[in-house]
């Protein structure tokens, strides 16, 4: 079965529709409450005025007609969601690269740039003959000053 596209709306769009939808519910429930209840208030009025005029004997026939309801308010506009700043990425410092001479302790015993390996290679050699202690020699990464 070979998959193409669906024609009709993405699952996005539905889900925004969706979502318009519900936040608009509650608001006009919120609404026609308010404006029900108001309603009742003013009915309850209406009927005990209507009783206290009936004690002389008016017609039946003329019920209170029900007010019509005012227009729905209008919406005030949404809040705008506030934009999120990206950090920016501190970058890391620069390095340089030498090349350092460590002592058994792993001490530093003598340091050279990268670009004179052989005069590291020289030193390590002369301290090796001249001390019984194990000398190595490394490459070692540092931050550079500015």
């Amino acid at each position: 079965m070979a998959r193409g596209k669906k024609s009709g709306p993405s699952r996005l769009d539905l889900r925004r529709q969706n979502e318009a939808a519900e936040a608009q519910e509650p608001e006009e429930e919120e609404e026609g409450d308010e404006e029900e209840a108001e309603e009742d208030e003013e009915a309850a009025e209406e009927t005990e005025e209507a009783e206290a005029g009936d004690d002389d004997g008016g017609d039946d026939d003329e019920a209170p007609k029900p007010k019509k309801k005012a227009p729905p308010k209008k919406k005030a506009p949404a809040a705008k969601k506030p934009t999120v700043r990206k950090s920016r990425v501190k970058e890391p410092p620069r390095m340089r690269a030498i090349w350092v001479i460590f002592d058994n302790g792993s001490k530093r015993v003598k340091e050279f740039p990268y670009a004179q390996k052989a005069d590291a290679e020289r030193v390590l050699a002369e301290k090796q003959e001249e001390k019984k202690g194990t000398f190595y020699l490394q490459l070692v990464k540092e931050p550079m000053e500015s």
